[in-house]
């Protein structure tokens, strides 16, 4: 018997929006931010069985990231090249307030069939704020505002006369028409600090976190869904990895240690630098990046740490075992985009599917 399509794990994938790649290296990466390439790659992750696509949004430079396309615009144009994969389009308070975001979105979903979703971005980088003349809150306020955006987005989606009184956000029977057809929008959100934690566990559909090992993952997933009980909230989790598939473990690996050994160290210790004072800035020092190595920082949300680096057999048990630590979707950066989404959908999607399945019925003969 099949397992049931709801419960078979998600894959997603990071838009090349940006410039630069899925790596801080010098190593060729046969990959391209421009539009006709992402076009291609997001009607190959469709064919090859992948539900989402997740595009990055950056206002400034770096960490040789030198060009950025705007995530929303972007993403509605990959969206008009498929027909059934999902866009998550990065949002960041600030730039954006929910009264624009609402009717953007909803505006989108209708034009695309109920197809985008939205990743709320509670930012970390403060050089970025400062650059744009965006006010930087503390860590913690930055969540408590991300809570009152979301807030605000699920009333003018579901109300008429929406009216809200927040700290950020303040709303006056606001009726927006017309509202997104159903289901809604789904709101993704990361972060692996205390607050980000506790804010999926009250408001988000969906709770992204970097790069780690099951056992790891299992602690986090534990935290939030138990926390989600006791608010009567359901929350799902995706888990950030970089996959390097072949069709031996050496080659894999000899790929891994290539990336290493060409990163750039001026920009990986750059961005680590930001983004380790970024995780240090919670109250518990244990946000996003915290513990991150050198070799860590080369990807830039811990994807080497998900270990999806191996045989097309290797990686299809590892997305299982992340599977059983709770994940709920894998969110999946590549070297050369276009060919390896291509090679997952045919050699590890399948796989996995099977192994799915011959879970699902040892446990219907052990009931």
């Amino acid at each position: 018997m099949a397992h049931a399509e709801s419960d078979a794990i998600k894959f997603a994938y990071w838009v090349p929006n940006v410039s630069g790649g899925l790596v801080i290296s010098n190593i060729e990466q046969r990959t391209n931010h421009s539009a006709e390439y992402n076009r291609k790659l997001a009607q190959i992750a469709e064919k090859a069985g992948f539900d989402y696509a997740l595009s990055q949004i950056r206002f400034t430079a770096g960490y040789g990231a030198d060009e950025q396309h705007e995530s929303v615009a972007f993403s509605h144009d990959l969206l008009a090249a498929t027909t059934t994969l999902k866009v998550i389009a990065a949002i960041l308070p600030g730039p954006w307030n929910p009264a624009l975001a609402a009717k953007q979105i909803a505006t989108i979903s209708y034009l695309t069939n109920g197809r985008v979703a939205i990743n709320l971005v509670s930012g970390w980088f403060r050089g970025e704020f400062h650059a744009i003349g965006e006010h930087w809150l503390d860590h913690d306020e930055r969540y408590r505002r991300s809570e009152e955006f979301i807030r605000s987005l699920r009333g003018i989606w579901t109300q008429d006369s929406f009216t809200f009184r927040g700290d950020f956000y303040r709303f006056n029977e606001y009726s927006l028409k017309p509202k997104p057809p159903h289901p809604l929008p789904e709101i993704f959100q990361g972060g692996s600090s205390r607050a980000a934690r506790d804010m999926a566990s009250r408001v988000s559909d969906w709770y992204f976190t970097n790069g780690n090992t099951p056992a790891e993952i299992a602690k986090q997933v534990d935290d939030i869904q138990a926390k989600a009980k006791a608010n009567s909230h359901s929350v799902k989790v995706g888990v950030n990895a970089f996959a390097i598939v072949r069709e031996t473990e050496d080659e894999a690996r000899a790929v891994l240690a290539e990336v290493i050994a060409k990163a750039n160290p001026d920009a990986v210790n750059a961005f680590g630098h930001e983004v380790k004072n970024a995780g240090k800035a919670s109250p518990e020092g244990e946000g996003n990046w915290a513990k991150s190595s050198f070799d860590d920082l080369v990807q830039y949300n811990d994807g080497f740490r998900s270990n999806l680096i191996g045989t097309p057999r290797q990686v299809a048990e590892r997305i299982v075992d992340l599977k059983r630590a709770g994940a709920d979707l894998i969110l999946l950066g590549f070297l050369h985009f276009q060919d390896e989404v291509e090679y997952f959908g045919k050699h590890v999607i399948p796989l996995v599917r099977e192994l799915e399945n011959a879970e699902a019925a040892a446990s219907l003969a052990a009931e």
